[in-house]
């Protein structure tokens, strides 16, 4: 590809559910930084490349508000200012105002006392998906509750709340039903979370929101615009990180021989988010004209950083399209990098590691009960994975 050449979009084609798109790979090796036209017209830049991505993302010149940034892919919603609260579309200092409430309750001693909770979540859910007896959705019947009722314990919310935002997040992420359902339930699980944030006003318990609430220094609209982010980012993508990962294991029978006899550690599921990339990107904007990799970026043009490549770029992971059971030697950047790393890496990990096994262990005889070829993928989308996958035991 010419120096010239201008990318006609984001390549989403993939010939195997767990590799990137051929077009990914064919980019990075060609030209690991090039001009791409994004959906909404606007032409902007295209990283494959791990260090050039990791430049990008610990370089301050480079913002994460969502009204300045054009996306890779169709969103449902135009880009706009981040509502309060919502810290991952914004920069310093409220990005920094926000998240350092949080980052306590997401620290690794944090998460161990957590594990219990976390357990007992996935049980119960695996014990309804036994009861409710195959062949079942995987996504619905435990990929999307599990981290949906995990959250919901950080925040308090009582067991009914806890359905009900399930049900919603549900609702949000169906392909089936209509736009303005999706929307209607989305405005439906903001509120839920302002009632909830109201609710530990008057009744505070022994939870996280409470004791963001008790701090005293945030308002009920910016409580619930963090919850909801919390609840968003922390379902979404490990409700597909359990899916792929799933599947992987499925097809793969030493991979899940390795599973089941485990242990899973921090490292394996590290490498399962490198390798599936779930979050394929992250998009950055210029503030200012800079450059990066031998190319000169304007302020104002958008940058979108690709994942699912650069967490396979041989020049960082030596055999990068093989999986290791053992985990990757270097740091993947399925989190991000920098002062907007994912707060929430340490909860994402604990919760594969837990579930995975366990559900294997609890169905020895898991299979797909699909053919591959009826397994329909996320991949045009801003979290990739599967939207459903039907099994059986």
């Amino acid at each position: 590809m010419s120096s010239e050449q201008v990318l006609d979009g984001y390549p989403v084609t993939r010939h195997c559910p767990f590799d990137p798109p051929a077009g990914l790979t064919k980019v990075r090796e060609e030209q690991p930084i090039a001009r791409m036209t994004y959906p909404d017209g606007t032409v902007g830049w295209l990283v494959t490349e791990y260090a050039l991505g990791r430049e990008v993302f610990g370089s301050p010149l480079f913002s994460s508000r969502h009204d300045l940034r054009s996306f890779p892919v169709p969103m449902p919603l135009p880009p706009s200012k981040a509502v309060p609260g919502m810290f991952i579309g914004m920069d310093a200092p409220d990005h920094t105002r926000y998240r350092k409430p949080l980052s306590k309750a997401f620290t690794s001693r944090r998460v161990r006392d957590l594990e219990p909770q976390i357990e007992q979540v996935i049980t119960e859910c695996l014990d309804a998906m036994e009861a409710k007896g195959g062949p079942v959705d995987l996504m619905q019947e435990f990929a999307m509750p599990v981290p949906v009722r995990v959250i919901s314990e950080l925040l308090g919310a009582s067991p009914d709340i806890a359905k009900e935002l399930k049900q919603l997040r549900v609702d949000v992420l169906n392909p089936d039903i209509p736009k303005d359902q999706a929307a209607a339930a989305s405005r439906a699980t903001s509120e839920l979370m302002y009632a909830l944030v109201q609710g530990k006003r008057t009744d505070p318990g022994d939870d996280l929101l409470s004791e963001l609430v008790q701090d005293g220094d945030l308002t009920d609209q910016e409580l619930a615009g963090m919850m909801m982010l919390m609840l968003i980012a922390g379902h979404e993508t490990t409700a597909q990180l359990f899916g792929l990962s799933t599947y992987l294991v499925l097809e793969r029978d030493s991979l899940r021989e390795a599973v089941i006899k485990g242990p899973v550690t921090d490292a394996t599921a590290n490498e399962f988010l490198r390798y599936l990339s779930v979050a394929p990107f992250i998009v950055r904007v210029a503030l200012e004209d800079t450059e990066i990799g031998g190319h000169k970026i304007a302020a104002g043009e958008s940058v979108t950083i690709s994942l699912t490549a650069a967490n396979r770029d041989p020049k960082r992971f030596p055999d990068a399209d093989a999986f290791d059971v053992e985990g990757p030697e270097s740091t993947s950047l399925a989190f991000g990098h920098g002062m907007h790393r994912c707060i929430g890496e340490n909860l994402a990990r604990t919760e594969l590691r837990i579930g995975l096994p366990a559900l294997l262990r609890r169905f020895p005889q898991l299979r797909l009960a699909a053919s591959t070829s009826e397994i329909e993928t996320r991949d045009a989308m801003h979290v990739y994975g599967v939207q459903k996958l039907p099994v059986t035991w």
